[in-house]
């Protein structure tokens, strides 16, 4: 399309066919890794606990709450994790500015814009899901925005690497899912993906 960045080499095999597209949020379309690791250490600073970024960094595609369970059980202490997400979120929300887009892949789905229906699904919280969209310009989801519609942990019952994610943006979009292309930047999103039956692409593949 006429404007719009190339879509990138490994994106879409020569004439394969599909129904809709869906996109994991960290690490996919927005650049959230420095922004969230900042957010959890003042969360737990209280606590006297802080993350290392060579510990969070494999597990990235977590949700927040199994990403703390495991620091907990490292730790061998007790964390109030309702009070923690609640000073993470806090915390988050007040860096976004700091987040970018991941073009490579924001590009793909612009180019499909009203070409076929498109959703998020995301381990993270719909609040911050939301917010980090709408502060790179790839948002409000819905109304005519760039997305059809938004799936994020709060949503479902088993985040990645369980389906649900999936499915329910499968569902949600009006598609059968194995009529869907997903973009990944983890383990978990890649298994959940696979999971659903749907086709996965790596974007840490994609030329950049």
């Amino acid at each position: 399309m006429e404007g719009l960045d190339p879509i990138p080499s490994g994106a879409f095999a020569p004439g394969e066919a599909f129904s809709a597209l869906i996109f994991d949020c960290d690490g996919t379309l927005v650049d959230t890794a420095p922004a969230h690791l900042a957010a959890y250490n003042e969360a737990l600073r209280g606590v006297g606990l802080q993350i290392a970024e060579d510990w969070y960094l494999p597990r990235f595609g977590l949700t927040p709450q199994a990403t703390l369970a495991e620091l907990a059980t490292l730790h061998g202490v007790h964390l109030d994790v309702d009070e923690t997400l609640a000073r993470y979120a806090e915390s988050f929300q007040g860096g976004l500015h700091r987040l970018r887009e991941i073009p490579v892949v924001a590009g793909i789905a612009r180019a499909h814009r009203g070409r076929v229906p498109m959703a998020v699904a995301s381990n993270g919280t719909r609040a911050n899901v939301a917010l980090s969209l709408e502060a790179v310009g790839l948002g409000p989801v819905g109304d005519g925005g760039l997305f059809d519609a938004l799936v994020a942990v709060d949503d479902v019952a088993h985040g990645k690497p369980a389906p649900d994610l999936y499915l329910e943006a499968a569902r949600r979009l009006g598609v059968v899912p194995a009529d869907c292309i997903v973009f990944e930047d983890t383990e978990p999103g890649f298994a959940a993906a696979r999971a659903a039956g749907m086709r996965v692409r790596d974007v840490r593949t994609l030329v950049r």
